[in-house]
């Protein structure tokens, strides 16, 4: 897998306050690791779209994630609110996340992340032009 990223990202992750910091890098590597893992994927995008950094496949619906000064014990990772991901993903894994509307998964600092479930989401998000036709996304 090729990853491109465009040079604003990494600048997005050293604004992060120093508290926060840690737990976006390891959404981004956890994005990025599970991209390595599908046959799928020759190429993700990482970019900032709305200020936040983003993913971009070629099959996939964009991925986002960022931290907000205005709720600081928290940090999210976004999916396009037009498409069925979060609710494909309250459906499957309902007590594993906190979510918010149909757009957004939120971490709380102090949560363990359950990775196997998020990687399942991410994966989701990166191939849903592939599987938006199966009833639950392919998870």
């Amino acid at each position: 897998m090729e990853l491109k990223t465009n040079p604003k990202v990494a600048e997005k992750f050293e604004n992060y306050p120093d508290f926060v910091r840690d737990k976006m890098q390891n959404l981004r590597e956890l994005v990025i690791e599970t991209a390595e893992e599908m046959q799928d994927i020759a190429v993700l995008e990482e970019t900032l779209k709305w200020g936040e950094p983003s993913f971009v496949t070629k099959n996939g619906s964009t991925l986002r994630m960022d931290w907000k000064e205005k709720t600081p014990d928290q940090y999210a990772m976004y999916f396009q609110c037009t498409s069925r991901l979060v609710d494909t993903f309250r459906l499957v894994f309902d007590h594993k996340f906190q979510f918010e509307g149909k757009r957004a998964i939120i971490f709380q600092l102090n949560q363990k992340i359950p990775e196997l479930e998020l990687k399942e989401c991410i994966k989701a998000s990166l191939r849903y032009h592939n599987v938006k036709d199966q009833i639950t996304l392919g998870i």
